[in-house]
């Protein structure tokens, strides 16, 4: 079984737009909060700042597939998929934990750049060799979220 990070929330009543869902730039929040709690989960964050870098993101995209409401209780669902160079691949997987259904999943292309100059570099093997990659033709698509917050699968 792959090792992906899992971070649980409420909805809180602040994410609901005049739609009355959650508004999708909470997703994109979500995404970079639950990717930072994994970094430090970890040690990446530590081991970053160490080497005088930081993550940024480059791109994200999200496919949505049913609407989040104030109060759901959601199962964020994270894992790194591959590190080229300076970059790095985030996938990750909404999931409303009532009824197991699928919210959005999305993906992020992280970059990993120097601190003072914001200039790429090529991401050290310590710092890659901290997250056990879970490569796209591996990815459990049917991966349902069976573990406590904070907790690998």
């Amino acid at each position: 079984m792959p090792k992906v990070y899992r971070h649980d929330f409420q909805v809180p009543p602040g994410a609901v737009d005049a739609n009355g869902h959650v508004n999708n730039v909470e997703y994109v929040r979500w995404m970079q909060e639950a990717a930072v709690l994994h970094s430090e989960e970890a040690g990446c964050t530590r081991a970053t700042k160490a080497e005088g870098a930081t993550w940024v993101v480059r791109s994200h995209r999200i496919e949505y597939f049913r609407a989040a409401y104030a109060q759901d209780r959601v199962a964020l669902l994270t894992w790194v998929t591959n590190f080229r160079r300076a970059r790095s691949l985030r996938k990750y997987k909404f999931v409303r934990v009532d009824d197991n259904a699928v919210l959005a999943k999305g993906e992020t292309d992280w970059v990993y750049v120097d601190s003072q100059t914001g200039r790429p570099r090529v991401i050290p093997n310590h710092i890659a060799d901290l997250f056990d990659l879970v490569p796209e033709d591996q990815e459990a698509e049917g991966l349902e979220p069976p573990v406590a917050p904070g907790q690998r699968l």
